[in-house]
């Protein structure tokens, strides 16, 4: 039962990480592919109806952690405390952006707003990067299973002062800015026309080399710091899918956006997404949290999860609930299928 909540909590900020991603993405990219009010207002528009439906699939795999592994979350907010406040203040930003630019019309009010727009996107997809870089290399976790990490300290990615960003937790944020900018990228060219989806299309292309060059600098990076992942994957090598899942996913899209084929295209890069995210979960697996320096002390599904019952009363729960959630977002990507017809009203 503690495997199934494991893959049940990934597959949800896997679902997470491709909705809210590509909105993500195109706030980071707001400022530069929308040259006009109203080329933001289109490019907001593209992502108007579905933005903060989509931030709660990660209200939803949070509340899903609590309940699956409750020591876990302890102890993540026990360290994480500082990061976890910037994230809340930044979706807080992004949210009152969207919604308040439009309150006014005036050459300042909407020109600040869609600043805080684009920072607040472009800050969140760096930190939200950093954060798994943290899960993947460790932290300096006591006996009692609650740690304290600084935003910084040396940048060192061993011992036991390490800070929340170092070297490797700040490459893997890069990496995920790279990573959410294309496939922001891929959403705009699928639901605009005219100039902003040709200087998406150019955005794309000058993002995707630079992206495949850092995952596979985090690759080799993630290998040396973390040595479960490479012992997981090479004790099963089926896991080598996931990734090659990924590579193929990346590709793919290039291939359909030079074709024309936005959707085809779109998917491709959402399959990166989740195939580069599985990959990570898999290595780590059975740990949830790693501890640095002695992997004794790690927090597991099992030693971090709640007792078996409550698990199996759960999952009684979620499964119509994720029923509903799907039918649910189905329905509203097929009501907002097609290019963004720009209102009146909106935004």
């Amino acid at each position: 039962m503690e495997t199934l909540w494991f893959y049940l909590v990934a597959v949800m900020i896997a679902m997470y990480v491709v909705l809210d991603g590509f909105d993500l993405g195109a706030g980071t990219l707001h400022l530069f592919l929308a040259r006009n009010d109203s080329e933001r207002r289109t490019v907001l528009q593209s992502i108007g109806p579905v933005w903060d439906g989509n931030e709660v699939w990660l209200i939803a795999a949070g509340g899903a952690l609590v309940l699956a592994f409750p020591r876990l979350f302890a102890s993540a907010f026990s360290g994480f405390y500082l990061p976890l406040m910037m994230v809340l203040w930044l979706l807080i930003l992004r949210a009152i952006s969207i919604e308040f630019r439009s309150h006014l019309e005036s050459p300042i009010w909407r020109p600040i707003w869609d600043v805080v727009f684009s920072l607040s996107s472009l800050l969140l997809a760096v930190i939200l990067g950093a954060a798994l870089g943290n899960v993947v290399r460790g932290v300096p976790l006591g006996e009692d299973g609650y740690f304290f990490a600084p935003l910084w300290t040396s940048f060192r990615t061993s011992g036991r002062e390490l800070g929340i960003l170092d070297w490797y937790t700040v490459t893997v944020g890069v990496t995920s800015l790279l990573a959410l900018t294309y496939h922001g990228a891929m959403w705009v060219i699928l639901k605009t026309e005219g100039e902003i989806r040709d200087r998406a299309k150019r955005a794309a292309a000058l993002t995707w080399p630079l992206l495949l060059l850092f995952v596979v600098l985090v690759t080799a990076m993630t290998f040396n710091i973390q040595p479960q992942v490479p012992e997981r994957m090479n004790g099963n090598p089926l896991s080598y899918a996931l990734p090659l899942a990924a590579l193929a996913g990346i590709f793919a899209s290039r291939g359909y956006t030079a074709k024309g084929r936005e959707l085809p295209a779109f998917l491709g890069s959402a399959v990166f997404l989740v195939g580069m995210l599985l990959s990570v979960v898999f290595g780590l697996y059975p740990m949830v949290l790693p501890a640095v320096g002695d992997p004794g002390a790690s927090l597991t599904i099992y030693n971090a999860s709640s007792p078996a019952y409550s698990l199996r009363v759960a999952l009684f729960w979620w499964i119509p609930g994720m029923i509903l959630v799907t039918i649910y977002t189905s329905f509203i990507y097929r009501q907002i299928a097609g290019k963004v017809r720009l209102d009146e009203e909106g935004y």
